[in-house]
């Protein structure tokens, strides 16, 4: 029995006026796969991977989680699927055990269910420290266990995340390259990056975007491989414009 497909680009384009940002980027990932997004800033990361969970509509194309469409059906297909954006919204008023059930009552959890969900997801991201301090005076890296934290809620099976290492220091990012790899025994995840020190210690495979089209698809070792080391692979994918 095949594998199945849990993460599907099929011809996604995106066109901002006579921007194309995303050049018909087709690729699917299997159940248990972890996958890192690479690519320079502005290359088309993040507006491929709304276009993946459905917060913008493609130009052409289509994108489906779990099997999914995720225009024709985005409720259902974000059962699946659980997303951190980079610098996620968070209510700083808010403490992360207030949220985190604010978050949870929204997605239809309520009783031992919910409660249960919560425990499981504030120890998952260490946030038992924290759990009743307000948002707006935790550290960026607490900030982003609780961008996280929401995302893991639900227990979904697709995990879709942008630059969560993102100004974080080198304890922290540790820490989510810990919790990438653990999640990662049970879970599809595609995990956007521009730094190429996260790529091997938690990919299986890496997706290269460059001017808003795939130009490699294939294993860390392979990309390392065409150019003596990742950094130079990257010099060499970006060089010149698509």
């Amino acid at each position: 029995m095949s594998t199945p497909v849990m993460i599907e680009a099929d011809g996604l384009c995106k066109q901002f006026g006579s921007f194309l940002a995303v050049r018909n980027v087709t690729f699917s990932i299997p159940r248990g796969q972890v996958v890192a997004f690479l690519g320079p800033n502005g290359a088309g990361k993040t507006t491929t991977m709304r276009l993946l969970t459905g917060f913008v509509a493609p130009t052409h194309g289509s994108a489906r989680i779990a099997g999914i469409d995720v225009q024709a059906d985005r409720i259902a297909a974000a059962e699946h699927l659980g997303y951190l954006p980079e610098n996620g919204p968070l209510y700083p008023d808010m403490t992360p055990m207030g949220l985190i059930r604010f978050f949870g009552t929204a997605r239809g959890l309520s009783g031992a269910r919910l409660a249960s969900r919560v425990d499981d997801v504030i120890e998952q991201c260490s946030l038992q420290t924290v759990a009743h301090k307000p948002i707006g005076k935790l550290s960026k890296g607490y900030r982003q266990r609780v961008s996280m934290a929401q995302a893991l809620l639900h227990d979904p099976e697709v995990l879709i995340m942008d630059e969560p290492t993102s100004g974080l220091d080198p304890n922290q990012i540790k820490g989510v390259r810990t919790l990438i790899r653990d999640l990662g025994r049970s879970k599809t995840i595609l995990v956007s990056t521009h730094i190429l020190q996260e790529v091997e210690p938690v990919a299986d495979r890496v997706l290269f975007i460059h001017d808003g089209k795939i130009v490699f698809d294939g294993k860390p070792a392979d990309l390392a491989h065409q150019a003596g080391n990742l950094e130079q692979a990257f010099y060499k994918l970006t060089a010149q414009p698509v």
